[in-house]
């Protein structure tokens, strides 16, 4: 991790089934640039697991070259296809685990809060992200990724970097495992995973 406390880099995430974007965001004081961005193609494999395998491996290495402070993953957008819902949970959750693994603090924002954070508009286009984005950080064209899930990713990175120092974020953090597993007692619960034992959950400011 980065020595100097006035620096960090935070790590975004959009989590994905065929393409899932990345984004990494270096931040000194008050002022962010983008680091780097790009994305993880999936398309090529067919196996949903090996897919899993895949994502954990870049996310990994990723992880690894840049040594994030913390990533900010954007939560799976709630549809009416139940199997797609569970593919997009399954990506991401590995993504977190990749994190979880190297300690690094995650904190999970909703796409309308991104969106909103980023253009003023909930309902904002890809497109509308992205151009927003490259006025913000002042990238030029060449830097701008051929897929905006790549934008998409630097979008919940840049997100979190607003949010830092505020009190309401709207957010969810998580510190460990145990941690996550806490505040997520129901979906851990149906995916028949281990329960770590508690009395109460803690409310997330």
């Amino acid at each position: 991790m980065p020595t100097n406390k006035a620096e960090k880099i935070i790590l975004g995430i959009d989590p994905g089934t065929n393409v899932m974007g990345y984004g990494l965001l270096r931040v000194v004081g008050n002022k962010a640039k983008m680091e780097a961005m790009g994305v993880i193609d999936l398309r090529k494999m067919t196996d949903p697991y090996l897919r899993l395998g895949y994502i954990s491996e870049r996310v990994t290495s990723i992880i690894e070259s840049y040594l994030p402070d913390e990533m900010a993953i954007e939560a799976p957008f709630f549809g009416k296809n139940v199997q797609s819902m569970l593919k997009l949970g399954r990506a991401q959750g590995v993504a977190i685990a990749a994190a979880i693994r190297h300690d690094v603090p995650i904190h999970e924002y909703a796409p309308l809060k991104i969106k909103m954070a980023i253009t003023g508009q909930g309902q904002a286009s890809k497109e509308q992200v992205a151009g927003m984005l490259q006025r913000m950080l002042h990238l030029d064209e060449k830097d701008m990724p051929d897929f905006m899930d790549a934008t998409d990713a630097l979008a919940a990175a840049y997100c979190h970097f607003l949010q830092i120092g505020r009190p309401e974020t709207g957010a969810r953090h998580y510190n460990g495992w145990k941690d996550f597993v806490v505040k997520n007692k129901q979906v851990v619960s149906k995916a028949s995973q281990p329960m770590v034992k508690t009395t109460r959950t803690h409310k997330i400011p």
